[in-house]
């Protein structure tokens, strides 16, 4: 059970550290300063939603996210949001395969080697259908949650800065809205997926209790790194190369492979989400789907990274609150269905 809860954990932070998040820009749209108490709220929010989107696939035994999301938000609403889930997955994996031609672009290569490579990977990755996705998450999560943890405490250790300082300045607290509205959606598509393998409740309180700690834990860190270098962030697709500039080039190069490989999994988790979705409509194999969903994403990634990430992600984060409060609401709403029906 435990083993089980710690894929599905590494999983759901597989899914939500991408190179949005990963790279510090994410965090740095939505919080900054006095956000202390938004991202405390996210980390409760994120393992209540988690449990939720859990519970509901496991109890349907789903294979893909339509019974999940029609459990959700109601038949009425289920062809609009699986309309969004699935243009969200699309155009999230497209910042995923853009943001690798930006880490390209960063190393002074063009930006087509890193879209090329990363397309090339994702082909290769599911070939073996969803147990390429669940092993690369085993080893490579832990390896950069530890690295990401160790470079921001040691930036915080090295520019003498104090974590709880600014904790009475809490303005900023209504954010944590429509940023778990953000990064619940993709997980909805990727746990609706994975139902049919969750074999015990237990795994889905350690998956998603685990998951939202330690996503908490990094978001509040990181956050409070960026706040220092605020003034710097403007000139750095990617802030998270703004803290590396002074430290050793072994380390930013080690950082740079991580990032990658967690826009890797982001990207896998969108592709995952739309062809288990679309693969009942198409009777072709898995692997061919993914060629054919990887192709047609690569011409719309000459949009910058920064500006898609800019534009489509506080989007995202408004057109979702309603699942939101679907999903946190939805265990008053499950009491009340059972009640009703004992009458």
């Amino acid at each position: 059970m435990i083993k089980a809860g710690i894929k599905w954990m590494f999983l759901i932070i597989g899914t939500t550290i991408g190179a949005g998040y990963a790279s510090g820009r994410e965090i740095w749209q939505f919080f900054g300063h006095e956000s202390g108490l938004a991202i405390l709220l996210f980390a409760i929010f994120f393992m209540i939603c988690c449990a939720v989107i859990m519970y509901v696939s496991y109890h349907h035994k789903s294979n893909q996210y339509l019974p999940v999301l029609k459990e959700i938000v109601g038949i009425r609403l289920t062809k609009f949001y699986d309309f969004m889930i699935f243009f969200y997955l699309f155009s999230v994996t497209v910042v995923m395969i853009a943001g690798s031609g930006a880490m390209g672009q960063a190393f002074n290569f063009s930006k087509w080697w890193g879209i090329i490579i990363i397309v090339i990977v994702l082909i290769l990755l599911f070939m073996k259908n969803i147990n390429g996705l669940l092993s690369i998450n085993l080893l490579i999560m832990p390896i950069l949650i530890g690295g990401l943890l160790f470079i921001l405490m040691k930036f915080i250790n090295d520019q003498d800065l104090q974590l709880f300082s600014h904790w009475h300045e809490q303005r900023n607290w209504a954010t944590v809205f429509p940023f778990t509205a953000l990064n619940i959606l993709p997980l909805i598509a990727v746990l609706g997926a994975v139902g049919d393998k969750v074999k015990t409740k237990g795994e889905i309180y350690i998956a998603s209790i685990g998951s939202g700690l330690i996503l908490g834990v990094i978001t509040y860190i990181y956050n409070n790194s960026l706040i220092q270098i605020a003034d710097e962030i403007l000139l750095y697709e990617i802030p998270l190369f703004a803290i590396l500039k002074d430290y050793p080039f072994e380390i930013l190069i080690f950082m740079s492979v991580m990032l990658w490989f967690a826009i890797l999994t982001t990207a896998a988790s969108g592709v995952l989400g739309i062809v288990t979705r679309i693969q009942e409509n198409f009777n072709q194999p898995f692997s061919l789907l993914v060629i054919v969903t990887l192709l047609l994403m690569v011409p719309l990634t000459t949009f910058g990274f920064s500006q898609l990430i800019s534009v489509l992600y506080p989007l995202y984060g408004i057109l979702n609150l309603y699942v939101l409060t679907r999903l946190l609401l939805f265990p008053l709403w499950l009491r009340k269905d059972r009640n009703h029906k004992l009458r």
